[in-house]
């Protein structure tokens, strides 16, 4: 059963509509300047929180499959299709997804430093330290900041988790995220997207940091088989969000 989405219009007004879904435990806030950037240049673009992520509601089952069921379920129901659609990470694994179930709905695919392949491993770490931290001990959000250094050194990805911290209407500290079931839906969410045979023929681009370890060499072939009419573009100086990393060359990369 599909879930309704939340959305956030970011600008333009231009055909076909562009349509981007974010990361995993990100959320449509996360695209606010880049769209903004991208809606500059004449298309509108509209963002949406995938299920269990932002507004949009919980559900058990959050895997690449349920998750494109939902965008198809959006885009019709929005009378927009066929759209540009852009898929960060996780994103991009519903893209690729939805592109090859419901051609019909996709005029262009964009996908984001990812491959249609299995990745073993990322983001266990972020997981098990948002289940350890304790709700009840935190006062403000330094506090979780530094209740989580131990457990995520890295400055940047801490403050990326931190984005899922906020308070309920009786300021309690929450996970505005379904933790329990993103995290027993990693197994699919960090798996191949695609089925055996699946595949995309309209126009598709990969746009990968030059800097990121998300797509490698040996990546590129598995895209163009899946994607034939695809091309992919390089920015050198990105790391795993080019549209943070490389703001003007990703703009170009994804409207060029």
């Amino acid at each position: 059963m599909t879930v309704p989405l939340a959305s956030r219009e970011l600008g333009g007004a231009g055909t076909p509509a562009l349509i981007v879904l974010h990361g995993l435990l990100g959320s449509s806030r996360n695209w606010q300047s880049a769209g903004s950037a991208l809606a500059a240049r004449g298309p509108r673009v509209i963002a949406l929180d995938l299920r269990n992520h932002g507004e949009s509601p919980w559900a058990a089952a959050c895997g690449p499959a349920e998750m494109a069921a939902d965008v198809a379920a959006w885009i019709e129901q929005s009378d927009l299709a066929p759209v540009h659609l852009l898929g960060h990470s996780l994103g991009g694994k519903v893209a690729m997804r939805l592109a090859a179930e419901r051609p019909e709905l996709v005029a262009r695919l964009t996908v984001v430093d990812i491959a249609p392949r299995e990745y073993p491993g990322r983001l266990r770490l972020e997981f098990e330290a948002m289940r350890a931290l304790d709700l009840t001990a935190i006062r403000s959000r330094r506090d979780a900041d530094l209740a989580l250094t131990a457990l995520v050194p890295d400055w940047a990805q801490r403050q990326f988790v931190l984005t899922n911290l906020g308070q309920d209407a009786a300021g309690a500290w929450v996970w505005k995220v379904n933790l329990p079931a993103l995290e027993s839906a990693l197994p699919q969410m960090l798996g191949n997207p695609l089925a055996p045979g699946q595949v995309y023929t309209g126009p598709a681009r990969l746009i990968r940091g030059g800097r990121s370890d998300y797509v490698r060499e040996e990546d590129l072939p598995l895209f163009l088989e899946r994607f034939p009419a695809g091309d992919v573009v390089t920015l050198a100086e990105s790391g795993h969000n080019p549209h943070f990393d490389a703001r003007s060359g990703f703009v170009d990369a994804v409207l060029g």
